[in-house]
């Protein structure tokens, strides 16, 4: 199996298949098929699936004319049907993996499509699990799906493994195409195949380790590292508030050290796909062996307080101006989780106005790449745009996306009041106005 895997891999004969078209998924499929490697998506929405067929592109990090090319070749196709993994060789399980309303995982996408590809998994096929989960998942979960549903042995009859994900949207220097991979399989043979296939994919270094679970917390790591420095960072700027010091003007000066300190900004809270999420992954798995990472939830705790404290201030900023935040007209100034995208997952600026909103706030919201947003439920329409005029008409602006493509010398010099978040108007001359996390 080993040898007849690498030769389909070295003549480009292995057809992919990718279950999940979001933003892993479809970025992975259109390198695959940009290899030269003929690229199935499965994705349970049928309006993806439309799309991708179209060649209409719905992911900011793959580019238009590719998407389009791909398909109009026939190297890359999209269903819904999934008895169409028995034509493929490859398959990188690419779903969501959310946290339900106790912050527990939530692997039901991951199990659900474990079980559809079971029901058509063939002999001599590799299956990568991408999505973030908890170490364990792909060896106690994975497998013995994959195993009872196809009658086949893992290892004997087909592949398996784990490599991260590493997306980071909006990022203009590392894609899927050129960041590094990690992979980890069940067997140091379905590492090696791994590792090959997605050498022949991509343009990054492959680092291979010794099984899913090292692959699996190795992922975690990235994500809870960043998510304690957050909450630090977080935690000192409200320190440096009541102390009168300027915490982003403290890291800028920090940052100058060469060695021994990597820069972190604090913010209103978190925000995107992993790092709000994948700590608690690991703190639940964790309380399977008795063990509880204090340090993980004391950080999940400072960076969830986050949305709240920004309302705080903005009602101590309204106070000097003798208004309430009951009643007060507050706009906020971008609700993607970063800058220059339209990814809103886990927002903090979303929980920010659902703040405002508790207080009594009358709350509009302006993001240049987003201009409705769905909260529970509901669909929350943002304004289409922005002019001194309508800056005047607002008791204070609050900055919560750091966005590139908004005048912030327009808005320094028309607001009543802003609060700034994120720092987005470092550059601004005009600062009498303008109040620091």
């Amino acid at each position: 199996m080993k040898q007849t895997l690498l030769n389909k891999i070295k003549n480009k004969d292995v057809i992919v298949g990718v279950v999940g078209l979001g933003y892993v998924g479809l970025p992975l499929a259109v390198e695959k098929a940009k290899a030269g490697f003929k690229t199935i998506g499965f994705d349970v929405q049928k309006d993806k699936v439309e799309l991708v067929n179209m060649g209409e592109n719905y992911i900011g990090d793959v580019v238009d004319s590719d998407l389009k090319s791909i398909v109009r070749s026939g190297m890359f196709s999209a269903t819904t049907d999934f008895s169409f993994v028995r034509d493929v060789d490859f398959i990188a399980i690419c779903v969501p993996t959310p946290l339900n309303d106790y912050k527990e995982p939530d692997i039901s996408y991951v199990e659900s499509s474990a079980k559809e590809i079971a029901k058509h998994l063939k002999k001599n096929t590799i299956v990568v699990l991408e999505s973030t989960t908890y170490p364990g998942t792909t060896e106690e979960l994975i497998m013995p799906i994959l195993e009872k549903g196809s009658g086949l042995k893992c290892g004997e009859n087909f592949y398996l493994g784990f490599s991260p994900e590493r997306v980071d949207p909006g990022n203009l220097i590392y894609k899927t195409k050129n960041t590094p991979k990690v992979v980890g399989g069940i067997g140091k043979d379905a590492t090696e195949v791994i590792a090959a296939m997605y050498r022949a994919v991509l343009e990054s270094d492959i680092k291979e380790v010794s099984s899913p679970a090292i692959a699996e917390m190795e992922k975690i790591l990235e994500n809870t590292y960043r998510n304690i420095n957050i909450a630090l960072v977080n935690q000192l700027a409200i320190l440096c508030n009541k102390m009168d010091i300027n915490i982003w003007e403290v890291i800028d000066a920090a940052k100058t050290k060469p060695y021994g300190f990597q820069a972190f900004y604090p913010g209103p809270g978190l925000g995107g796909h992993c790092i709000p999420l994948d700590p608690y992954y690991l703190s639940w798995r964790a309380k399977k062996y008795d063990f509880h990472i204090s340090m993980i939830e004391t950080s999940g705790m400072i960076n969830d307080k986050m949305p709240e404290y920004c309302v705080e201030r903005a009602g101590k900023i309204l106070n000097r101006f003798k208004k309430a935040l009951n009643g007060s007209k507050v706009l906020i100034l971008g609700v993607a989780y970063k800058q220059n995208i339209d990814d809103y997952r886990e927002s903090p600026a979303l929980k920010v106005i659902e703040e405002f909103e508790k207080s009594g706030s009358i709350v509009d919201f302006y993001d240049p790449y987003i201009s409705q947003y769905k909260y529970k439920g509901n669909i929350f329409k943002g304004i289409s745009a922005i002019d001194k005029n309508i800056i005047k008409n607002y008791d204070i602006i609050v900055i919560t996306t750091s966005h590139t493509n908004i005048d912030y010398d327009m808005v320094a010099d028309n607001a009543i009041a802003v609060f700034d978040t994120k720092n987005a108007m470092k550059d601004v001359k005009n600062r009498d106005k303008v109040e620091l996390l």
